[in-house]
């Protein structure tokens, strides 16, 4: 059986890879972004509400075969395809055969995921995917059973897969909702399990929510509990933690973890300094940053918009 969403999308966007956030995947490379609808969670702060709860005859417009969505990114210079704004687990069968007509260009693929999904089609997922953006919503099994309808152990063991059976770049993000998951208490447990289970080279990004779907009530997080947060991990010893949604240079600059020189320095999504090679080598010391890293580093002049793909319309 092949799933509805099967070839057809809710829209294209040419991004900067930073925006997924991938920080140590190619930085400064544009990325050609896309989903379908629907979702397998239930979230109640969910930030695209619009797409993940939409019907699929509501939000799914465009048609495009697998192959006209490598060609799309390969003539806009785009190194990567991203599967996102809803999850490429609802849509696991497009996604598959995307990113193998990606490979055939040379393109690169990348699973924007909340990592909630079952053994054997999560093998299948990510043996043909180069990167993900793991969003690990909360540490709280409470947590995610009353605001996303889930449940905590199946993404803890995405992330475990991830790091110890596959060659998979992957990167993790945790929504920051005031009074529900940003407890210090609860940060640093979800650290210690990250430094156990993934180890310290894991980069891991504090995003800020802003009030929105079922949630609209709550206020916006405040930038100093971002900045908590960062501070505490690398505390505790992750060598690699940013900032997001917020305006933070400090929180968004990548440093060698051996002599603690500035390597890239970011402005938002834009690369203000790029000081480490493919090699991933820190020219200062030697050491090396963990991720993937290419020669040349700036970013499109189109920055982040919509772009028409010429894809077929839909029915």
């Amino acid at each position: 059986m092949v799933l509805d969403a099967w070839g057809r999308s809710s829209g294209f966007c040419l991004d900067p890879i930073e925006k997924k956030p991938l920080f140590h995947f190619y930085p400064g490379s544009s990325v050609l972004s896309f989903g379908t609808a629907g979702c397998n969670l239930s979230c109640q702060f969910c930030q695209n509400w619009d797409i993940s709860r939409a019907r699929e005859t509501h939000r799914l417009t465009d048609r495009a075969l697998p192959e006209e969505i490598a060609e799309a990114a390969a003539s806009r210079g785009a190194m990567s395809v991203a599967f996102t704004y809803n999850d490429p687990v609802v849509f696991a069968e497009y996604a598959i055969d995307v990113a193998l007509a990606c490979r055939e260009k040379g393109i690169r693929t990348v699973a924007v995921t909340a990592g909630y999904i079952r053994e054997t089609p999560r093998r299948e997922l990510f043996a043909v995917m180069d990167a993900a953006n793991v969003d690990l919503k909360s540490f709280s099994e409470d947590f995610y059973f009353r605001l996303t309808g889930g449940h905590l152990a199946p993404v803890l063991e995405t992330l475990s897969f991830l790091r110890h059976e596959t060659s998979v770049w992957f990167e993790i993000t945790t929504l920051l909702i005031p009074g529900h998951n940003d407890e210090e208490s609860e940060i640093e447990a979800m650290c210690e399990w990250i430094l156990q289970e993934l180890g310290p080279d894991v980069p891991l990004h504090f995003t800020a929510f802003h009030p929105d779907y079922r949630m609209s009530e709550l206020s916006p997080t405040p930038p100093q509990t971002l900045l908590m947060a960062r501070r505490r991990a690398l505390q505790m010893g992750l060598r690699y933690v940013y900032t997001g949604n917020i305006r933070d240079p400090e929180g968004s600059r990548t440093l060698c973890p051996g002599c603690r020189t500035p390597l890239i320095e970011r402005d938002g999504y834009r690369i203000d300094r790029m000081g480490v090679g493919p090699s991933g080598l820190c020219p200062a010391c030697g050491q090396r940053v963990p991720g993937r890293f290419q020669e040349t580093t700036s970013l499109p002049s189109f920055g982040n918009r919509r772009i028409p793909v010429h894809l077929r319309p839909g029915v």
